[in-house]
């Protein structure tokens, strides 16, 4: 007789696998540039992933998305309950890069030593990957049927925006992903200490929208010894010094003030609705994270203009990381306007905020399934000032979560590792998020 949903085999084996795939994954180089002419790995790390799979009986589709070897794996396993929504349970397998001569050790090394897993993707988001394609696996090895169908799918280019992965599957093959009404994936689940050992795990409710802009600024072409009255350079500095320095400003969305108010409760914290940022200046590392989900975001990255030292150009070009909070769309777009006047154009591409509630069902799972294995913890929403393929995954209806569960120590500064130097994610947090999600699967 098949083990149903409420018989736990021990998830020992699954543990130790979750650490070694994460390690493995590490060691293939999925580095997304956002340059087609540089991209490396994504193809390698989905054939690793569809081998990992069917050799435990899964049919795979493997599908390049738009572009040769952007490739993505999507797997189904049959839940006892046909009737029921689907879950989706989405990673991404592409990483940012890394300069080797700034980490302690190799990026691509994926060593585990000093009770950590060492390496690019550590925390984004090659440990959920790891701990998503264990259990995957236990659950059809040992014959277990969820409650549920789950749809597992390891997707392409998520570091660049996710137009060749999540969003070209949403646009092109959204048969992979039918029935399914909600989601799980990174930047969620993990803990921190707030007070007296006890620990908040933080569950994604909701992401800031993304829009990478390009400013560009046009003048009359000249020679660089002369007296020159519209040079576009110097319009297109300007203007992006006053988007630069400029503050939008504080709103209080539903999420961050549940997240606020949950940390009251816990700590006693005083929760001032008219100082918030300094409020939230007293929560220790994860302020950063928190800080920047009370207003938009419109930093300046990248400079372009001119070809010669002595030659005024024509045009100037500017790009601009912005990220902005739900329900702010319209309103952030006149404050553009304002702070950067006529004569600067622009152009966007990006993907909306999303933003749903910390109710029902499957927020009840996570809670308890989270409470099992750390019984004096608590669970709180917060909203990501990132962004994730959750954005995607939205537009198809599907009502998407961050839980990525992980028990962190009080004192690692989680938020520095995301793009940071010497990534790496502590191997009993890997063990422990994998008897989470083992048990939150098998009874969702």
């Amino acid at each position: 007789m098949p083990p149903t949903a409420r018989q736990v085999p021990d998830t020992s084996f699954a543990e130790e696998e979750a650490v070694l795939l994460t390690s493995e994954l590490i060691r293939i180089d999925t580095t997304n540039t956002g340059d087609p002419d540089t991209l490396v790995g994504e193809r390698a790390a989905a054939e690793y992933v569809a081998e990992k799979l069917a050799e435990v009986g899964y049919e795979t589709t493997y599908v390049e998305s738009g572009a040769p070897g952007r490739g993505n794996v999507v797997a189904r396993l049959a839940g006892s309950d046909p009737s029921r929504g689907a879950l989706l349970v989405h990673g991404h397998l592409d990483v940012v890069p890394a300069d080797a001569s700034e980490w302690s050790v190799h990026p691509f090394s994926g060593a585990v030593q000093d009770g950590y897993v060492w390496g690019r993707g550590a925390v984004d988001m090659k440990d959920m990957v790891g701990m998503t394609l264990a259990l995957a696996r236990r659950l059809k090895r040992d014959n277990i049927v969820p409650k549920r169908d789950i749809i597992f799918a390891f997707l392409a280019d998520e570091e660049a925006g996710g137009h060749f992965g999540a969003q070209w599957l949403v646009e092109n093959r959204p048969e992979l992903f039918e029935g399914a009404t909600e989601a799980i994936s990174e930047v969620g689940g993990f803990s921190i200490t707030v007070k007296d050992g006890v620990r908040a795990y933080l569950i994604e409710t909701a992401e800031k929208g993304i829009a990478w802009m390009t400013l560009r600024a046009r003048g009359r072409a000249g020679h660089g010894s002369m007296v020159h009255d519209d040079n576009a350079v110097t319009k297109l500095t300007k203007a992006v010094n006053r988007l630069g320095t400029h503050q939008f400003p504080i709103v209080l969305t539903d999420s961050v003030r549940d997240f606020l108010h949950g940390i009251s409760d816990i700590t006693g914290l005083a929760v001032d609705e008219d100082d918030l940022e300094g409020t939230v200046a007293k929560l220790g590392n994860i302020a950063r994270m928190i800080g920047a989900t009370l207003r938009d975001t419109a930093n300046p990255t990248m400079l372009k203009a001119g070809y010669k030292a002595n030659v005024i150009p024509s045009i100037a070009e500017a790009t601009v990381d912005c990220r902005v909070l739900p329900g702010r769309q319209e309103a952030f777009e006149r404050e553009l306007d304002e702070i950067l006047g006529p004569d600067i154009e622009r152009e966007w591409t990006g993907l909306p905020a999303v933003e749903t509630t910390f109710d029902g069902a499957l927020v009840d799972h996570m809670t308890s399934s989270i409470l099992a294995e750390d019984p004096g913890a608590k669970a709180l929403p917060y909203m990501l000032s990132g962004g994730t393929d959750a954005k995607s995954f939205a537009q198809l209806g599907i009502r998407c979560f961050g839980y990525a569960p992980l028990q962190l120590p009080a004192d690692l500064d989680f938020s520095a590792l995301f793009h940071g130097v010497d990534e790496r994610v502590p191997v009993d947090a890997l063990k422990f998020g994998t008897r989470v999600l083992d048990r939150f699967l098998r009874n969702c």
